[in-house]
């Protein structure tokens, strides 16, 4: 097995600004090619990202990246309502696939795709970058080590101001892929379903509770509600609080609330320049914690290439993705009641 991973990047989207470079940094990873159906714009994301890299072959159609027999492995950063379509034709091809959250809008795309993996034997796992940022460790760790007891509430909030440029998100209904929660709310459920769940497999609500604003599109641009992941073993209540907006200042944060104490992550979307911190309080003692900075997109980008070199099981599940989706269903079917 070779010690790098050809990869091909499906569409020019915005995220290519964090996903590209990493690709091209990444020490087992090799980008090979970019197709896009606007003309020159593979070619124009490339000289913006990564202007010295080499042997990326720019294609303007995404039909002949997937038929490139040079690309083993494919980053689909598109449209949310577009991932399975295109999933489903890179794994026909043979390519493993990264597919950027959420993996689908829809429970019965996971099972095609998961079908489609298995019957053609390629790696394939939904884009949550953060869960690869130490940080998240760390706090798995303080949680293990019984600072703050157990866990009987949480709350994830992210938001960021829309500017016109990216009116593109909320252009159609959230049954079309459209609005806050399939945009960002995936983050927002998926830390819920994870701090609930220890920081092992992820924890499952029974129950949705929902409100948001919805723009002429049928798209949510706020949402907010609580999740009931139902009672601990000694019957304490056990919600999970979430509020996302394209209405308020940007803010990436989640937080534990134990029965001895609580533990935050101030910022979620950590760039690799910022110094993450984590902060916590537990019996009549607090602290801050500033850790090591990290690039969480090149360590997705870098477990998933080792994933496939070595056939490894990624750390995100199809069982996970189905999690993740059927929360943000029922959020919808609540909020739209």
């Amino acid at each position: 097995m070779t010690t790098k991973l050809n990869w091909g990047i499906l569409g020019a989207a915005r995220v290519n600004e964090r996903l590209l470079p990493a690709i091209v940094e990444a020490k087992n990873s090799r980008l090979v090619a970019i197709g896009s159906r606007r003309a020159g714009a593979a070619k124009a994301i490339l000289d913006k990202y990564a202007p010295d890299a080499t042997g990326v072959t720019c294609y303007d159609d995404m039909d002949s990246l997937i038929n490139d027999s040079n690309v083993q492995a494919v980053y689909c950063p598109m449209a949310n309502e577009e991932h399975a379509e295109w999933a489903l034709k890179a794994i026909n091809a043979g390519k493993h696939i990264l597919i950027e959250k959420p993996m689908t809008t829809n429970l019965a795309d996971i099972d095609k795709i998961e079908a489609a993996a298995k019957a053609k034997g390629v790696k394939v796992m939904e884009g949550f970058m953060y869960r690869f940022h130490p940080q998240h460790a760390k706090i798995k760790e303080l949680v293990d080590s019984g600072l703050i007891g157990d866990v009987l509430s949480c709350r994830a909030s992210f938001s960021f101001l829309m500017p016109p440029a990216r009116m593109y998100r909320i252009n159609r209904s959230m049954a079309n892929g459209g609005g806050a929660l399939w945009d960002i709310g995936p983050y927002a459920i998926h830390a819920l379903r994870w701090c609930f769940g220890g920081g092992h497999a992820p924890a499952e609500p029974n129950n949705v509770v929902a409100y948001g604003k919805l723009n002429e599109h049928g798209a949510d641009v706020v949402a907010s509600g609580v999740l009931d992941f139902g009672p601990d073993a000694q019957g304490r209540a056990r919600f999970g609080q979430f509020d996302v907006s394209f209405e308020r200042s940007r803010k990436a944060e989640y937080e534990l609330i134990g029965d001895k104490g609580w533990i935050k992550c101030h910022n979620m979307w950590s760039y690799p320049g910022d110094d993450p911190v984590i902060s916590w309080e537990a019996g009549g003692k607090s602290e801050t914690l500033v850790l090591p900075k990290a690039n969480h997109f090149d360590l997705e980008i870098e477990h998933f290439s080792d994933c496939v070199l070595n056939d490894k099981a990624p750390l995100l599940t199809f069982d996970d993705a189905r999690g993740n989706c059927k929360a943000i269903e029922a959020v919808i079917a609540a909020l739209t009641k």
